[in-house]
């Protein structure tokens, strides 16, 4: 056995690699007097996806530092957030995710018999449990409930009145857990502030907090697993994840929303300690990195090609799928998998002979609504430094609000009065509070005649499938598998995304 840690290594090993700790003295406190107890929380929704090691390699971390870990399915949360997970397949639900989650543990080598598994309704439905559910709903305002769950419940027209329960239980399982942290992403920090908040108006403790950053996907935003083209699921096949990390977004030179650069920082390098590059000798032949920093300054210089890094990466994550694969190739684990997780085409309406209009299923540009219009004003967005609200006039009555980032890239002065490509069929969305109408893009292809879906749907994701092949040429021009986009002024170009990606 190695040297005992003393609180300085233990402290270093807890927080390495997290974006932000609150209650760093508090930490430093309890690790000078015993083992931290902390616990990591997963709502039984979706099917996890690879982005899923980023905690996973924490929770290795936790253990190596002597913290007692308890992991908590949280099925009561699964179905408050609009029913992500149906109640008749709740039960279902959290028997996959024990069996997948303890798969991924012991495929990075983390010891199951250190971990204490809890399931949410073994507790939250007790009678001290709902009194005291009672009493923080006497103390909590609706607006604090409502902002604490912005980033983590899902966000609908008409919202639901469990959605504003959700963020008060996670608060209240801290002192259910008995634990002195909570562990998850920094998209949880709103309701990480809220248990700090009002947990000691009911008399108990405030806790340490710990949070992760949030892992872009494989298009560069949040990897989510209701987005299929932004994540590896764990039981994909290695063509698939072949297939999937080709797809991937990773620009030469590119840093910022890499999510193959950031498994690399946040799985690989904790687990190994080191990352290989497998390449051909004629391209300098392989190359070991024990530093994440190094791969990136690599990367950043446009001395580690995409291609080899992505290539890489490929390697190193079957490494850590194929056990899970194997796990679930077992008669039992498939029946589980298909019981939790129903095939949706074997749904009883589409039994009944009500099969989908085919015409509506086909992806293809003509179905997004692209306009050009004019920019009549920029401001800056009142709760969002980095976001702008631009009015544009697309000839209809009132001018179109659109939310976006752009003024970071362009002066606001010179975004005024200039023309503008939108995309005007997307389900409105809220940004920080203030709806955006349309998204910043660009037009339709040549020869492809057929009317605009009235509203494109947000589960059937015709926008980011479509964006996977729009892109800019060499030659400048913006193009959909290689067809140009055009207006009827001709094709659209672009001379500062020379080879980059339209999103």
């Amino acid at each position: 056995m190695g040297e005992p840690l003393g609180p300085e290594k233990k402290f270093h090993l807890i927080t390495r690699n997290l974006q932000e700790v609150l209650g760093e003295e508090k930490l430093k406190e309890v690790l000078g007097e015993r083992e931290l107890k902390v616990y990591w929380g997963t709502a039984t929704t979706g099917k996890p996806h690879v982005a899923y090691f980023v905690p996973m390699s924490k929770i290795a971390d936790f253990l190596k530092a002597g913290c007692e870990v308890t992991i908590l399915f949280a099925d009561l949360h699964a179905y408050l957030d609009n029913m992500k997970a149906p109640w008749e397949l709740l039960e279902l639900r959290t028997q996959y995710y024990e069996q997948v989650i303890k798969a991924m543990l012991e495929s990075i080598g983390v010891p199951l018999d250190k971990l204490k598994f809890v399931k949410g309704t073994d507790f939250q439905l007790s009678r001290e449990y709902t009194l005291d559910v009672y009493r923080l709903s006497s103390v909590m305002t609706e607006h604090d409930a409502k902002k604490a769950g912005a980033e983590v419940v899902k966000q609908v027209e008409h919202p639901l009145l469990s959605g504003l329960l959700y963020p008060g239980l996670q608060a209240l399982d801290e002192e259910y857990l008995k634990v002195d942290a909570q562990f998850g992403g920094v998209d949880q920090r709103k309701i990480f502030t809220l248990a700090e908040k009002y947990l000691p108006s009911l008399g108990y403790a405030k806790r340490v907090h710990l949070m992760n950053p949030m892992v872009p996907g494989l298009t560069g935003s949040k990897m989510s697993s209701s987005e299929e083209e932004s994540k590896i699921d764990l039981l994909d096949r290695k063509e698939d994840v072949k297939k999937k990390l080709k797809k991937a977004f990773c620009e030469p030179g590119n840093v910022q929303n890499n999510g193959v650069l950031a498994f690399v920082k946040h799985v690989l390098f904790p687990l190994n300690s080191e990352f290989v590059i497998k390449r051909s000798e004629k391209f300098g032949g392989d190359k070991v990195y024990t530093l994440y920093e190094e791969v990136e300054n690599e990367f950043a210089q446009e001395l580690l090609h995409p291609g080899d890094l992505k290539a890489s990466v490929e390697v190193a994550l079957n490494k850590l799928l194929d056990p899970i694969r194997k796990k679930f190739e077992s008669p039992e684990m498939r029946k589980l998998t298909g019981l939790a997780y129903p095939d949706p085409s074997k749904s009883k309406g589409a039994m009944k002979g009500n099969p989908k209009n085919s015409d509506d299923e086909e992806i293809i540009p003509s179905r997004l609504d692209v306009r050009v219009g004019k920019v009549i004003s920029v401001e800056r967005h009142p709760d969002a430094d980095s976001l702008y609200l631009e009015k544009v006039d697309v000839g209809e009555a009132e001018p179109r609000t659109v939310v976006s980032g752009l003024v970071a890239y362009v002066a606001k002065e010179d975004l005024e009065d200039r023309l503008v490509v939108l995309l005007c069929n997307l389900k409105p969305q809220k940004m920080r509070g203030v709806e955006s109408q349309a998204m910043l893009l660009c037009a339709s292809i040549e020869g492809d005649p057929r009317k605009p879906d009235d509203e494109l749907k947000p589960k059937k994701k015709v926008f980011e499938k479509l964006q996977v092949d729009l892109k800019i040429s060499s030659e400048c021009v913006a193009q959909w598998k290689d067809k140009p986009l055009m207006t009827r002024l001709g094709q659209i170009t672009c001379k500062m995304l020379k080879g980059g990606n339209i999103s």
